[in-house]
């Protein structure tokens, strides 16, 4: 894949879930998510795009704080973000759990049925995956 996804919070945490693998994986990119959230610059429905020596990393700013629950508006619009930023840098292909369910605390069936016209107006692959 060229690239990897996942929702997170806007408040800088990175402890739980599949966020927890990004963090260790690039470090860098977690310290720059932290300044980002403490300064205001990753909110809901944003995206911070980080790229790697090998693929871009997209976190989505799908959650105020990780105590609160995601939000399905803040879900849409961060992947509208992601996928234009992907059209841009010639990103073929996305892998990302299913975000926003799950620790979001939304059901997936409602969040695919409200970011499947944001991808189908891309010519991205976008792979789902269920995490175990």
């Amino acid at each position: 894949m060229d690239a990897l996804a996942h929702g997170c919070n806007c408040a800088g945490a990175m402890g739980r879930g599949i966020a927890v693998e990004f963090k260790r994986r690039w470090p860098q990119m977690y310290e720059e998510y932290r300044a980002r959230c403490r300064s205001g610059e990753l909110t809901l429905g944003k995206v911070f795009p980080w790229q790697t020596e090998d693929r871009w990393i997209y976190n989505l700013g799908t959650q105020a704080h990780w105590r609160t629950r995601a939000e399905l508006t803040a879900v849409v619009s961060s992947v509208e973000l992601m996928l234009t930023h992907a059209a841009e840098h010639g990103v073929r292909s996305i892998a990302m759990p299913r975000i926003a369910a799950g620790l979001g605390g939304l059901e997936w069936h409602d969040v695919e049925a409200a970011i499947a016209p944001a991808v189908a107006a891309h010519e991205i692959t976008v792979v789902v995956y269920q995490l175990p």
